[in-house]
């Protein structure tokens, strides 16, 4: 009897590996895999033209890191961009979910007028804003019109960076306000009543009321937008033809990379290293980001 139930156990085993196999195969390939050789590459000097050579440099790589005056320039650019961007998509992300569960007329066209930005595509929103941006641009044209400075965005590196996270400020947060609204929807309206009964007025419900219970959903949002964020490069890249600049004000650690394993020969190990020291960077912040929140689990 046990031999019968062993061999039933064994052959639902293999049956549901067997399924599985597909699967895994492609987790194993480009994901597993690429994990697995990028830290390899990152203890070895690596030539790739020519004659493949792997010569085990240790941490040398990483040491490389702290004289770099490039990647902390780009560690800085990416430091400050995730700062200001997360705080700031997180807020009007709820502001805008908050105006929408209001109950006001029109508001189904407004939510497909604010979910718009997250459907263009990164690289042809890039280059809208590229456009808008032109010192002759209609960003300028406005700013101009009501009496406010005008700015070179494109060519200024006072200002290049800060061009680039009103763009993704504006085209991430209505992606976030979409979690946000639908976490709305799912507050009971007995909290309200309760709020309303002991003299709670509209803004004392929102702070006391929707924001303890949306804690859990902030929780990701930000998260997902410490890991967004830190991965900035396509809109760095286009901004700058790839080169970061002008005077490196746009250059972060994903666009260093991409610099130092593709555009400069025997450099493939140190963007491997900085690949890696960006992966625990992210991991570090999220799991800061997880212990100071007083939530992970919705109610």
């Amino acid at each position: 009897m046990k031999q019968t139930l062993t061999k039933k156990m064994w052959r639902e085993t293999g049956s549901a590996y067997l399924f599985l196999s597909p699967a895994l195969f492609v987790l194993l390939l480009f994901i597993i895999g690429p994990i697995v050789f990028a830290v390899f590459l990152a203890f070895h000097k690596v030539q790739l033209l020519g004659t493949t050579s792997f010569e085990f440099v240790g941490l040398d790589n990483f040491a490389r890191i702290a004289d770099d005056t490039r990647a902390k320039i780009a560690l800085w650019n990416t430091l400050k961009y995730v700062a200001i961007v997360v705080p700031c998509q997180t807020i009007l992300a709820l502001v805008l979910a908050a105006t929408l569960n209001a109950g006001l007329k029109g508001e189904k066209f407004f939510r497909i007028v604010y979910f718009l930005p997250t459907l263009t595509s990164s690289a042809v929103l890039t280059l809208i804003f590229m456009w808008m941006y032109n010192q002759n641009g209609l960003i300028n044209h406005v700013l101009e019109a009501v009496g406010l400075p005008t700015y070179n965005w494109l060519g200024d590196p006072d200002v290049a960076l800060n061009a680039i996270m009103i763009m993704n400020i504006w085209s991430t947060a209505p992606y976030f306000m979409v979690i946000y609204l639908a976490a709305l929807q799912d507050i009971p309206d007995s909290l309200y009543e309760a709020a309303e009964l002991d003299g709670a007025n509209a803004w004392q419900k929102f702070w006391h009321v929707t924001v303890p219970y949306l804690r859990p959903v902030t929780s990701f949002v930000v998260v997902m937008g410490l890991i967004g964020t830190f991965q900035l490069f396509d809109q760095s890249y286009i901004f700058s033809a790839g080169s970061g600049g002008p005077n490196n004000s746009t250059l972060t650690v994903v666009l260093l990379i991409y610099q130092y394993a593709f555009k400069t020969l025997g450099t493939m190990g140190y963007a491997a290293a900085l690949a890696f020291a960006l992966a625990i960077m992210i991991l570090i912040a999220t799991l800061l980001q997880r212990k100071l929140s007083k939530e992970e689990s919705l109610y």
